[in-house]
């Protein structure tokens, strides 16, 4: 039987993605297109492959043993096929990014807008997560996160200088409260905290004395994983919150929020574009690191 390889490279993004959905979206296809394509495979090998419900993708053994056979191989026909794209020469085609949403500079408009304006036959797929996952396995061209955090067969390009993390509150909060004088007074504080998802903790706030760094569990009155609800609710009044300076600057040059311990607060190195290490890295990810190189800090 001659392979049908259009047809296993659309069944593979299905079973990767457990979702006819997400793998059409990936194609630029429509669901009911991959559904039919994925038919005729089960029909052409007179066997079911996936087993479909109305809230979920599974596969069966026969569709599982399959996958486990052709991933390596669709794995490398895409690599393939980027290598022949970065013999093109120009930057084209879509560019997967993972991106923490507090990477303030790298998400602001101007800096994404001149890489689009210099580069129009590139499209940014950006997905904005905090969650710690592998790029590669994703299926990702590159990230943007904290550089501390980042695994070191990563090669990693700064996208801003040293940050730091900023205690800040609302005026009439001081008025009414009046203002810590030190990182254990938080725990007597009405706090606005950060956590990444509903299933984990509270993000500890991270200070430093004497060159010692030190974490504090504040209990937070609000947890929540939004950062933009944290400085609303600062700015209203509701307590101090956390997080990097460059998320608050805004509201602290309009004089809403004022900053708070910051004697504890030390800087520390930002965020980093990370990408794997590739010796022929395609066009459309090399324009993006010379832009992030050639861009200096001229983007707030």
């Amino acid at each position: 039987m001659e392979p049908d390889l259009n047809a296993l490279a659309v069944f593979a993004l299905v079973a990767e993605e457990r979702s006819f959905r997400a793998a059409a979206v990936r194609l630029g296809v429509t669901r009911s297109a991959v559904s039919q394509t994925i038919r005729r495979l089960e029909e052409r090998l007179e066997i079911a492959l996936v087993l479909r419900t109305t809230r979920s993708v599974s596969l069966t053994e026969a569709g599982e043993r399959l996958y486990e056979r052709i991933a390596p191989a669709v794995a490398d026909m895409r690599v393939a096929l980027e290598r022949t794209e970065a013999l093109k020469g120009r930057p084209r085609g879509r560019l997967r990014l993972a991106v923490s949403s507090i990477a303030e500079r790298f998400l602001s408009g101007p800096f994404l807008a001149d890489f689009l304006q210099e580069n129009p036959e590139v499209d940014l797929d950006i997905t904005v997560t905090d969650e710690d996952f592998d790029i590669v396995a994703e299926g990702y061209d590159a990230g943007v996160r904290l550089g501390e955090v980042i695994a070191q067969d990563m090669i990693a390009v700064s996208v801003a200088g040293d940050e730091r993390q900023l205690a800040v509150c609302a005026p009439s909060y001081i008025d009414r409260r009046g203002m810590p004088s030190h990182p254990a007074e938080l725990a007597s504080h009405s706090c606005i905290g950060w956590r990444p998802s509903p299933k984990s903790a509270p993000y500890r706030w991270e200070f430093a004395e004497g060159g010692k760094e030190f974490s504090v569990a504040v209990g937070p009155k609000v947890a929540t994983n939004d950062m933009a609800l944290m400085i609303k609710l600062a700015v209203a009044g509701a307590g101090i919150t956390f997080g990097m300076e460059e998320s608050f600057r805004p509201w602290i040059e309009r004089g809403e929020l004022v900053p708070v311990l910051e004697d504890y607060c030390p800087f520390f190195a930002g965020f980093y574009l990370y990408y794997p290490s590739r010796r022929n890295a395609a066009p459309k990810l090399r324009a993006l690191v010379d832009h992030v190189r050639n861009s200096g800090r001229g983007y707030r």
